[in-house]
């Protein structure tokens, strides 16, 4: 009788495939497929270890499941109601040497959103009137490509990785997203993790006698929504704990109720008035804030607390040169426009600061004072889900494209700003 020989384990195949690499051997069909059936078993013992550690936390919590597999979010796994939005101008793209550049840039911004929790992204268009163009019908004007580009960068960026197939048609703009550093959001979600929330797309099925349809969640199968909605729509459900049937809830339920991030939302505006004018917040932005070279240093002011928060930063010629092609707003001076003008890089070696610098070095003096608001004044989820918000999530946007969410890329020289 021959010997029965142990099944390889884990740690033991990816010795095998490192030394296959380090000696530069090509390895052969049968050694992919082991290896990928060995990362398959990693990835199951993964999920089992987080079920155990699940399971374990809901024994010690009165029989309450934890909700994300992720860290708990500021304020004693409290949720968070009050919102940061931000709002850049689209001309930033136009200082790009090339499409890869273009590419990159709008993905430096991506990753300074996610980073700091933005809830909202607002691209303007800081380049007057004229920039404008003619709709597809002649009766309403759309923002210049730059804006479009940025916009639709953003949303590609913030989408899920297993939904962007279903909601980016192939689009030039998409071309080389396959550049960009994947957010990696909580609500990115492999298919092996488990969580209370997910996005989700509805899938182009017959609704199941006309009660209710059918979303993809980028698991093996589609889950049940609680009612009948439109083909192609993107939404974010609450799952059942048998996890084959979902409610459709506002996008921001997840931040607020739990806390945790679940990403940013994308819009345009045709100007810099309208930035400030098509606030979806019912009663608009309570705390607005403008960044200059020109503002007083950024340390020394006190920031007031605020339910909805808005940073507007300008473009290459700064936020002077917007609003002087703003010919909604009659205003001389920028500052006039905001609670605080402020500048968050005082005494800067460089003649300028650029405005994907600008962003990463003012939400970072912004984010710990923030936080620390939510541990203190109770700005925790105390409000409604919805909060003005439509019992959906928001869809693809503007029109997109398929395109790889690969990792890397070099470093872009993008647009030079005043800070």
């Amino acid at each position: 009788m021959g010997k029965v020989r142990a099944p390889a384990s884990p740690d033991a195949g990816e010795a095998a495939h490192r030394r296959g690499r380090d000696s530069g051997q090509r390895p052969s069909k049968e050694e992919r497929k082991k290896w990928r059936e060995l990362r398959l078993l990693k990835h199951v013992e993964k999920h089992r270890q987080l079920k155990e550690r699940a399971a374990a936390a809901a024994a010690a919590g009165g029989g309450q499941t934890a909700p994300l597999p992720f860290p708990a979010a500021p304020g004693a796994g409290r949720g968070v109601s009050r919102t940061l939005a931000l709002a850049v101008p689209g001309s930033i793209l136009e200082n790009a040497q090339s499409r890869e550049l273009r590419a990159y840039l709008a993905g430096q911004v991506a990753r300074a959103a996610a980073v700091f929790c933005v809830d909202e992204v607002v691209v303007f268009n800081d380049q007057g009137a004229a920039a404008l163009r003619p709709g597809a019908e002649g009766s309403q004007l759309r923002p210049p490509e730059c804006c479009e580009q940025l916009s639709r960068l953003l949303q590609y960026m913030e989408c899920p990785q297993y939904l962007r197939k279903l909601l980016f048609p192939v689009h030039e703009d998409l071309r080389f997203a396959g550049l960009l550093n994947p957010l990696d959001c909580p609500h990115h979600l492999r298919r092996t993790e488990e969580s209370e929330f997910r996005e989700g797309v509805v899938a182009d099925l017959p609704a199941v006698k006309g009660r209710y349809s059918l979303v993809n969640i980028g698991l093996t199968r589609e889950v049940r929504a609680d009612r009948l909605l439109e083909p192609g729509v993107r939404v974010t459900l609450r799952l059942d704990p048998d996890g084959r049937r979902g409610t459709v809830v506002p996008p921001r339920t997840p931040r607020i109720e739990t806390g945790t991030y679940w990403g940013y939302s994308v819009r345009m505006a045709l100007s810099l008035a309208d930035v400030f004018a098509q606030c979806p917040h019912p009663g608009g932005y309570d705390l607005l804030l403008g960044t200059s070279d020109k503002g007083d240093p950024l340390d020394q002011l006190e920031l007031p607390a605020a339910r909805h928060a808005l940073v507007v930063f300008g473009g290459v010629q700064g936020l002077e040169a917007a609003l002087e092609n703003d010919e909604k707003l009659t205003l001389d001076d920028p500052a006039d426009l905001f609670d605080l003008y402020v500048n968050s890089c005082p005494g800067q070696g460089s003649r300028t600061i650029r405005t994907e610098e600008a962003i990463l070095i003012t939400l970072a003096a912004l984010h710990p004072r923030l936080l620390a608001a939510d541990r203190g004044t109770g700005g925790e989820g105390s409000g409604t889900a919805g909060d003005g918000e439509d019992n959906g999530a928001e869809g693809g946007g503007a029109t997109g494209g398929d395109g790889a969410a690969g990792e890397g890329g070099d470093a872009a020289d993008g647009s030079e700003s005043s800070d």
